[in-house]
């Protein structure tokens, strides 16, 4: 990467939107002729197609000339190599299981991490053609519109986005003790399946904030860059810069953070 950073950041972005977006319509277009019998199981309730894996081969190999020095995070490709400054981090079917299903809620999510810290993002919701972006010190964006985090500032009046365990199940019961008080001290909590999509809603006001645990990297990498660029503030459930772990990750438009925060850490072990 050149030292205009702000340039090639900038031209960088461009590049990952046209990949993200032409991985979309090749989903798009999987998606009308996908039978249930071309779905595998990676692990319970873990489930991979094959039109995940060819949307994942499709992206690695236009990354790999768009910066040819960076490395990949890839939830398909555990055998690609990492680097270690830059790394593109990967999910190129965010939502499998509603693609599966034909439920119209998933998406492709590209980072771009600079020792570990993300520094552009592109996350493409596909059924509403929908492609939010930022790369770092120059905002956040939907279909080339500025966008920003919602300026509620209590819980109380919050629209909140969560995703449900489906294999780590050791954290169930202060999980939905907290789902509890949150349905009670909220205007409602939402799911609709895809969490970079979910976080994506929170960078441009759709959700005041978004919560889950057992996530990984390429779940919220992209949208990590998307909401610090929209103004808001993307923490660990202790409070802690979650770097690219989507362990216990949580997100807000900044002002109900610290409310939510105490929610959580209320319920959940630390």
């Amino acid at each position: 990467m050149s030292d205009n950073r702000n340039i090639v950041l900038s031209n960088l972005c461009d590049g990952i939107q046209t990949i993200a977006m032409q991985a979309g319509a090749y989903i798009k277009a999987q998606r009308a002729q996908f039978k249930s019998t071309s779905e595998e199981l990676k692990s319970f309730n873990n489930l991979v197609s094959y039109v995940d894996q060819e949307a994942e081969k499709m992206i690695v190999d236009a990354l790999g000339k768009l910066l040819p020095e960076a490395g990949f995070i890839a939830e398909e490709s555990s055998q690609l190599p990492q680097m270690e400054r830059y790394n593109w981090i990967i999910d190129p079917l965010d939502g499998t299981t509603n693609f599966i299903h034909g439920v119209p809620c998933f998406a492709v999510s590209i980072a771009l991490a600079e020792y570990g810290k993300p520094v552009a993002g592109v996350i493409y919701e596909i059924n509403l053609n929908e492609c939010f972006y930022a790369f770092e010190g120059g905002g956040a964006f939907l279909n080339g519109s500025r966008i920003h985090v919602s300026q509620r500032t209590q819980l109380k009046e919050a629209l909140l986005g969560t995703g449900f365990p489906y294999y780590d199940f050791g954290l169930t019961e202060p999980y939905l003790r907290l789902f509890a008080d949150l349905m009670q001290s909220t205007r409602g909590l939402r799911r609709p399946g895809s969490a970079a999509t979910d976080i994506a809603y929170v960078a441009c006001g759709r959700f005041e904030a978004f919560y889950e645990y057992g996530l990984h990297p390429w779940d919220v990498a992209a949208g990590i860059i998307l909401v610090r660029e929209a103004g808001g503030c993307v923490t660990t459930f202790m409070g802690d810069d979650p770097g690219i772990s989507g362990a216990r990750f949580v997100c807000s438009n900044a002002r109900i953070h610290n409310e939510l925060l105490e929610k959580i850490q209320h319920h959940f072990p630390l």
